[in-house]
């Protein structure tokens, strides 16, 4: 019968209960089934359907009780604000780049390589053998492994011209990262307030790093030949700086390789200001068409400051690299690193070291280039033949991006919300810039997920770029 039905009788105990203080007994299922003429099973399911609304509460043994609402107090922690003071520099936000997305859009945003363009089965093969030894189990010296500091001090020798001495493999720190080796260079290189140049637009991690350090960030603008030398020049001496932070091959974002003979420039530059080069070599297994030949391989004064990254070729789990410096800047940087994080784990240094030491890590580079040059031209096509308004300056030999300058009066805050609500992510170039941008500009990645979508990620650009200027 419909008055003594369990919604009924849910609907009466709600008004019940809203009139009841908090724990107050529910009368006995006895007197419940007497009042609604109901049988106990429509009690029960009643109570139950109450019990789920968290309307009531059973304490077995003593009966059902109104739940105590308890008011959450919001938490106030003003007090650390007058405690802390103002922060040094502006708290920034994760970067696009680090964006997690779902599985269902078109992702152009990313810093990281796909996982099929990994040497999976070198990593995990590596990881096995490495749990097995005592690595382990061990504690490494501060600055690294020494078989490890031995290998990334041939491979920049391999590099070096006759007359010009190589490194030694004491030269090396071996670091959790190459972003954590630059914080410790400006950290340890520059004073706090001091000027620090960057190429700009740059890596937007640089960017924060130096901030992050206390340092004033001093742009120097640079396209995808590098920096003008003069221009560079120019910055030392109106600055008193001594450091330039570059990325001389495949420069992230803009895809930018130096000339030749631009390295020999730009270190008589740093030489004449008796300053130092702090040169990110982060995409130098991502060449596509010719080779990544390291600026450091022809100092041997110390001026250039060198950082090796395996994290984008390796595996983005090996988070291993190394900072090559030579002289008192090469103590001080490991002083930091001590101090920030004592040493790497031994585990995953054997692990890197392990990979690249195989004759098939070779053999995965080869296959990388063919792989990236693919993804590369489709999407260079894909963004030609359907996002036209844009203007595509160069086409990068290496790294893992294409760096897009939009039609001026493009907002690009505007048009990454509508790509995204269209399934398509991407990353405005707005956080390259260590100072004003110097006009509106996209940066997408061609080595993300998925490739076969690149042409319906580029349609989403389009459509979206079109209804700005309509």
């Amino acid at each position: 019968m419909n008055d003594s039905s369990s919604s009924r009788i849910v609907d009466d105990l709600r008004t019940w209960i809203a009139a009841a203080a908090p724990g107050a007994r529910l009368p006995s299922t006895r007197t419940l089934v007497a009042r609604y003429q109901a049988g106990p099973v429509t009690v029960q399911r009643a109570l139950r359907t109450l019990l789920d609304q968290g309307l009531i509460e059973s304490r077995p043994g003593a009966g059902t009780f109104v739940r105590a609402v308890r008011t959450a107090r919001p938490a106030d922690y003003g007090w650390q604000t007058a405690a802390l003071g103002s922060p040094r520099a502006r708290i920034p936000a994760i970067s696009t780049a680090l964006r997690s997305t779902p599985h269902d859009v078109i992702a152009l945003h990313a810093g990281y390589p796909d996982r099929e363009l990994l040497p999976e089965r070198l990593v995990r093969a590596a990881l096995t053998r490495a749990a097995r030894s005592d690595a382990a189990v061990s504690r490494p010296p501060v600055a690294g492994l020494p078989e490890l500091q031995s290998w990334f001090a041939r491979e920049l020798g391999a590099a070096t011209p006759a007359g010009v001495t190589p490194p030694v493999p004491s030269d090396v720190i071996v670091l959790p990262g190459s972003q954590s080796g630059l914080s410790s260079v400006f950290r340890a290189l520059v004073g706090p307030g001091q000027a620090v140049l960057l190429e700009s637009p740059t890596y937007w991690g640089a960017i924060i790093a130096a901030q992050q350090a206390g340092v004033r960030v001093v742009p120097v603008p640079s396209g995808p030949a590098g920096p003008d030398p003069d221009d560079l020049a120019r910055a030392f001496a109106e600055t008193s700086a001594r450091l330039f932070y570059a990325q001389p091959n495949y420069a992230n974002p803009t895809g930018g390789q130096w000339p030749a003979a631009l390295h020999d420039q730009v270190l008589e530059v740093v030489r004449q200001h008796r300053a130092f080069l702090v040169e990110d070599d982060w995409a130098h297994d991502l060449a596509v068409t010719g080779t990544a030949a390291p600026v450091a391989a022809r100092d041997d004064g110390g001026h250039v400051i060198y950082l090796r990254s395996l994290t984008k070729s390796v595996s983005p789990a090996i988070r291993v690299a190394a900072v090559i410096a030579r002289g008192p800047a090469r103590d001080r940087i490991l002083a930091d690193r001590g101090a920030e994080s004592m040493y790497v784990s031994s585990l995953l240094q054997a692990a890197a070291l392990d990979i690249v030491t195989q004759p098939a890590w070779q053999t995965h580079l080869r296959g990388l280039r063919h792989q990236l040059g693919a993804r590369r031209d489709l999407l260079v096509t894909a963004v030609r033949e359907h996002v036209p308004q844009t203007d595509l300056e160069h086409v990068p030999a290496g790294g893992l991006n294409l760096w897009l300058r939009m039609p001026d009066g493009t907002d690009l805050g505007r048009l990454a919300t509508d790509c995204a609500a269209a399934g398509l992510i991407i990353a405005p170039g707005t956080e390259w810039f260590p100072a004003e941008p110097t006009g509106p500009f996209m940066r997408l990645n061609y080595a993300g997920p998925n490739p076969a979508a690149f042409a319906e990620g580029a349609r989403i650009l389009g459509r979206a770029l079109a209804g700005q200027l309509t």
